[in-house]
Formats: C-alpha cells, sequence, structure tokens
C-alpha cells in the first residue's frame, strides 16, 4: 500500500471548514471513493495546537493514485482551489510504503 502525508496550518476563521471537506465524510473523501484504488483517509489534530492538522491517505497503489490525479484532475483541483482558503501554510511531508 501507498500513503501520502500532508501538514496544515489552518486559519482560526475556516477550522470548522477545514475539518468537514478534509475529514472522512468531506468532499476529498468523496472525490477519492470515486476511484477503487482508495482506501482511507485520516484527519489527525494536534492535540497542542488545533490548528494544526496532518492528513493521511492511503490508496493500494502509488501507481494507482497517479492514475486517478490524472482521470479525476479537474475536479481534484477545483476542492484544491477551494480548499486553500481554509490554510495558512501546507506542507507535504512525504510518500510512504506500507506494508499491510
Amino acid at each position: 500500500m501507498y500513503s501520502y502525508v500532508w501538514e496544515f496550518h489552518v486559519h482560526p476563521d475556516h477550522s470548522a471548514e477545514f475539518e468537514s471537506s478534509y475529514g472522512v465524510k468531506g468532499e476529498w473523501v468523496n472525490l477519492f471513493k470515486q476511484h477503487p484504488a482508495y482506501i482511507r483517509t485520516e484527519l489527525l489534530k494536534d492535540q497542542n495546537d488545533p490548528l494544526r492538522f496532518l492528513t493521511i491517505d492511503t490508496w493500494k497503489s502509488r501507481e494507482q493514485y497517479l492514475s486517478f490525479r490524472e482521470e479525476l484532475r479537474k475536479e481534484f483541483n477545483a476542492i484544491d482551489i477551494k480548499c486553500e482558503a481554509f490554510t495558512i501554510k501546507e506542507q507535504f511531508l512525504g510518500d510512504f510504503d506500507s506494508q499491510e
């Protein structure tokens, strides 16, 4: 399996919108579910900084994730542009393989 991790620092005025969009019932997950290689998303909230989050998105493989990105590029970009308003800073933390 393949996972990628992002760190987000959320604008205080948009915390609820961020959590709704990036949570397990949010628009990102709804988009990801359109592809059979999608497995799950975890949204982690920092216990010491309530405006800092990590997302971990897991797919069957990196190649299948990239295929999804190509197939649904327009939809992905539309959500990405909308959600940029919710954050102060975003940082990609890396690609990871799982032995599950």
